[in-house]
């Protein structure tokens, strides 16, 4: 017979000692948050219902589609007549802070380990751990250290989401063909000059692929977090799961469908544009007009 290993107890103690010697350093955090979170969401709420929705329609306007903005609008309408607005724009706040923090630190993470194969080799195992961690567990040590209310979900939501941003703006680096990174080099460009010219433009569909499975799990994370005193529409389902009213589960399902649907489309549509978009750079207009620069692609100037 194997003796059971204390696992558990290894944990708790090592959970314990983290909280006493970073216990003031997490609630200062918690402070800073909590109140950058309150005046995102007074402000949004002090904004007129329909000065919102307008907003969203001219967003997925610009983001490419006249169907996507009058789909827009209709869905932020129906979430209104619900009477679901206050609760949905809690949500909203909720998913695009943690979704701007997991980038944040993702997008740059992503970047580095595209850059050294040995922090690669470190990130991996942690970024496996916390994609098939169940999300229920990150509700645990988030408790302890910020108790309970919308700043424990946030970071919970942040640390769920986080892993495509990293996986996927990785990928799409180390997608660049050779080619165009040995030609911007022999050109004299410096790295940063490489990154910023060459590897994130080429990269960047991959990367917005990233941007919105992000998002898209932030938002997953919505009903999940309202068990921690999120609120928003996720308390709405938790409600009625406790009351088993199935038509109020419902609107708020459907409401959180709509707000998932108008994100993702956004996300996937947004940038588009100015990817196709012809260039204005003179010299660059001159060298894809004449064919001679190999390094120009796409109407992109990559080296100057």
């Amino acid at each position: 017979m194997i003796p059971k290993l204390p696992l558990a107890h290894w944990i708790n103690q090592f959970v314990n000692w983290l909280y006493n010697a970073t216990g003031p350093f997490f609630e200062a955090i918690a402070n800073v948050v909590k109140a950058i979170i309150e005046g995102i969401d007074q402000f949004v709420q002090w904004l007129p219902w329909w000065l919102v929705i307008v907003l969203f329609g001219v967003l997925a306007f610009r983001s490419g589609r006249w169907k996507l903005s009058i789909g827009t609008v209709v869905g932020l309408l129906f979430i209104y007549d619900l009477q679901l607005w206050r609760h949905m724009i809690s949500t909203l706040v909720l998913v695009i802070v943690s979704s701007l923090l997991s980038l944040l630190i993702g997008l740059p993470l992503g970047i580095m380990t595209s850059k050294s194969e040995r922090l690669h080799r470190i990130v991996t195992p942690l970024l496996d751990l916390m994609q098939t961690m169940p999300s229920f567990v990150y509700l645990v040590p988030v408790l302890m250290f910020f108790n309970i209310g919308v700043v424990p979900a946030i970071f919970a939501t942040m640390v769920f989401a986080m892993p495509p941003s990293i996986r996927l703006t990785r990928l799409g680096i180390l997608q660049v063909p050779k080619e165009l990174v040995e030609a911007s080099r022999s050109f004299g460009s410096t790295d940063w000059q490489l990154l910023r010219k060459v590897q994130l433009p080429l990269a960047m569909p991959t990367i917005k692929a990233g941007i919105n499975q992000t998002i898209m799990l932030a938002l997953s994370m919505v009903v999940i977090a309202s068990m921690i005193g999120a609120g928003g529409l996720g308390a709405d389902v938790m409600s009625a799961l406790e009351t088993v009213d199935v038509g109020k589960g419902f609107e708020a399902g459907i409401s959180i469908v709509i707000i998932a649907i108008v994100l993702d489309r956004i996300s996937q549509r947004l940038g588009n544009k100015r990817l196709s978009a012809k260039p204005k750079n003179k010299q660059a207009k001159r060298y894809e007009n004449k064919k001679e620069n190999p390094i120009i692609d796409n109407g992109y100037s990559y080296v100057k």
